[in-house]
């Protein structure tokens, strides 16, 4: 395996990231008790006491310095830079002081935009099963835009139990890094931000793993769903990802648990925005799962698609969409064993 990266050893990347993260925890709860951004605990929560928030600041904090070290000043990388920048700040008002959900949507599309139009990074074609299709600029730019607020909001709505958002995130990030390795494309933007996002959200999971001594908060959680669909679309740019089926199926819980929240809300006439408890991972507490095992439950549902994603990301793909299929199967029978559309009759 080819350790050295643009000329940088690849567990120095993890390592510095990693420590910086982990250092800098500390800080974010002082801040976060500052400032007020408390969780505090309801009817809808999980925890039983007051928790700080302003995880995020970490995590970015790590990123910020990893790319100051190992990164390259591209257009690509500001665009990226300006657009997490909006993120984290719009993560951080919310952390603070809830805000309307159609607001932070409009910041969302913005920061995506930036990254669309400015950095230049988009879909220009979808290919699938020897299907093709291809898009001009306006449906690229609408599409890829609609792809980095949805993951965004994939992360954030399962960011609900100790260590969840920073253990699917981390497990997305180690996977694109081992495909990398595995097509030897381990000279593009994509692997190093995988590096360094891995190393920095590492660091902040060892707060965060239940029992969490903090939350990651919105400034963390929308934070790192942006730089997952980010570094989606940069991969294809570096054709690390030959496929859009790669990102979604590795994101398969998160993903899944979204559709199904709208889906949810739609069907009880509640606006998709509205907040509630009955998320995949409260579904596996209401089937007396601890938070812990709950949490690793989700974990390994995460790995197993992750390794189908390495396979077929390695050119298996027949066997690979046979698992892929079996997985899916898997995952759609434990979510009808539970009342996350509507409430089984006793």
């Amino acid at each position: 395996m080819k350790w050295i990266i643009n000329d940088y050893n690849i567990l120095e990347i993890l390592l510095v990231t990693f420590l910086t993260s982990l250092l800098l925890v500390p800080i974010s709860q002082k801040i976060a008790h500052h400032i007020g951004a408390i969780d505090v605990p309801n009817e809808r929560k999980v925890h039983k006491i007051p928790m700080p928030r302003l995880g995020g600041l970490a995590i970015y904090g790590a990123f910020l310095l990893g790319y100051i070290l190992y990164g390259e000043l591209t257009t690509q990388m500001i665009s990226i830079l300006i657009g997490s920048f909006i993120i984290l700040l719009v993560g951080i008002f919310d952390d603070i002081k809830p805000i309307r959900a159609r607001y932070k949507f409009i910041v969302q599309i913005i920061a995506a935009l930036i990254v669309v139009i400015y950095g230049k990074m988009y879909f220009t074609e979808i290919s699938f099963l020897g299907l093709q299709l291809k898009f001009n600029k306006i449906i690229s730019y609408i599409l890829s835009t609609f792809f980095i607020v949805a993951i965004s909001n994939a992360i954030n709505l399962i960011d609900g139990l100790d260590g969840l958002a920073g253990g699917v995130s981390t497990i997305y990030f180690f996977t694109i890094s081992i495909i990398a390795f595995l097509l030897n494309k381990t000279g593009g933007l994509d692997i190093i931000l995988s590096l360094i996002m891995l190393g920095a959200t590492l660091g902040f999971l060892i707060w965060n793993f239940p029992p969490a001594k903090i939350f990651m908060g919105d400034s963390g959680s929308l934070f790192l769903g942006f730089m997952i669909a980010v570094n989606a679309l940069v991969g294809y740019k570096v054709a690390t990802l030959t496929s859009l089926v790669i990102p979604i199926t590795i994101l398969a819980v998160p993903i899944f648990d979204t559709l199904l929240a709208i889906l949810r809300r739609i069907l009880k006439h509640e606006s998709i925005g509205t907040p509630d408890k009955e998320h995949f991972h409260h579904q596996l507490l209401k089937l007396k799962f601890s938070p812990r095992v709950s949490i690793l439950i989700i974990y390994g549902i995460n790995l197993l698609f992750s390794t189908v994603s390495i396979l077929y990301a390695t050119h298996h793909n027949r066997s690979s969409i046979i698992l892929y299929i079996l997985l899916m199967l898997l995952l759609l029978f434990i979510i009808l064993k539970t009342d996350i559309l509507y409430k089984h009759k006793k």
